[in-house]
């Protein structure tokens, strides 16, 4: 079975509460992590249709602070499905004053999709249709492969697709 990438697509907004702040009055990171987290897992879930945990955090990008007040609208899509994982790319928006909105962050995190008796289960291929969906599916498999060759669990001469990428002349 396959499925498209926008079915995956899950948006959630929230207000910037005072209790959500720090000291400087903008947003904590762990917070917007947690809010991230969420969204992502319930973008998984849309994909796959099973109970998912959180396997890594492979990208967290803050590029810029959110502050107490603001309208923040993250947007999760999965970005490519394996065997029994799937990367999600959560993107944060902050909605201006006249309606625009800017993005100000973005992350990407790793699901796996469990059984009953929390083994790793088949999930369904992804279909990317968009320009951007389809940069987000080629670029997938090479951060896997690095994060495998970095947790020592994927020989550096097996990643095929992230030599190519940092070696393109050999």
């Amino acid at each position: 079975m396959k499925k498209k990438a926008i079915q995956s697509l899950a948006v959630q907004t929230k207000m910037v509460l005072p209790s959500d702040t720090n000291p400087l009055n903008t947003l904590f990171g762990g917070r917007l992590l947690a809010w991230m987290d969420e969204i992502a897992s319930i973008s998984a879930h849309r994909h796959c249709g099973r109970v998912v945990v959180t396997a890594s955090i492979n990208n967290v990008s803050f590029d810029k602070p959110i502050v107490a007040g603001e309208i923040v609208t993250l947007e999760a899509k999965v970005s490519r499905a394996f065997t029994s994982s799937m990367e999600v790319f959560v993107d944060v928006y902050v909605e201006q004053s006249n309606g625009k909105r800017e993005k100000c962050n973005e992350a990407i995190y790793v699901f796996v999709a469990i059984d009953q008796n929390r083994n790793p289960i088949d999930v369904p291929a992804l279909i990317p249709e968009s320009v951007e969906e389809k940069d987000r599916f080629d670029s997938a498999l090479r951060r896997k492969q690095l994060s495998l060759v970095l947790a020592g669990r994927m020989n550096p001469e097996d990643a095929t697709e992230l030599k190519t990428a940092l070696f393109p002349n050999k």
